[in-house]
C-alpha cells in the first residue's frame, strides 16, 4: 500500500515541508524548505512541477505496519482524557484534592516567610558584626 503525506511545519527561522511515503513496506521522508509562509497553490505547484527534483532519504522498514492496533475504546478514552479537563470522579476525591492544594499554598506561603526571616536574620548579623570590626573589638 503506497501512501503520502505533507506536513508544513515552522522550525524558526523558515517554513518546512516534511514529505513522508510509505512504499513497499519502506518509509522514506524529504525535507522541503519554503521559508516564508507558502500558499496552497505554491506547494501543489513545487509538487507538481519540481517532484523528480526531492531528495528522499535511503529506505527504511517501515514500523507501520509493525504497530499494534488500539483497540477503539481505548483510543476514544485516552481521547477524552485528553480533552476533558483531569478531575477526579468522586465529590470526596476532588474534596480531599481541594484540601491538599490548599495545604500546598499555604506551606509555600509559610517557607516562603521563613526563608526571607532567616535572611533577614542572618543580614542583620552581618551588620552586627561589621560594627563591631569598626569599633576594633
Amino acid at each position: 500500500m503506497d501512501t503520502a503525506t505533507l506536513t508544513i511545519l515552522f522550525e524558526d527561522p523558515f517554513w518546512v515541508g516534511l514529505y513522508q511515503r510509505h512504499r513497499d513496506g519502506t518509509y522514506q521522508v524529504c525535507k522541503i524548505t519554503f521559508g516564508p509562509e507558502p500558499r496552497d497553490n505554491q506547494v501543489y505547484d513545487l509538487l507538481l512541477r519540481h517532484w523528480n527534483e526531492l531528495r528522499f532519504s535511503p529506505p527504511l522498514p517501515d514500523r507501520a505496519a509493525e504497530e499494534r492496533r488500539i483497540n477503539p475504546k481505548r483510543q476514544q478514552r485516552a481521547i477524552h482524557r485528553e480533552v476533558v479537563p483531569g478531575l477526579p470522579g468522586t465529590k470526596a476525591q476532588q474534596a480531599l484534592q481541594a484540601q491538599q492544594e490548599r495545604g500546598k499554598a499555604e506551606r509555600t506561603v509559610q517557607s516562603r516567610q521563613q526563608r526571607e526571616q532567616e535572611a533577614q536574620r542572618r543580614y542583620a548579623l552581618r551588620q552586627q558584626k561589621r560594627k563591631e570590626k569598626r569599633r576594633g573589638h
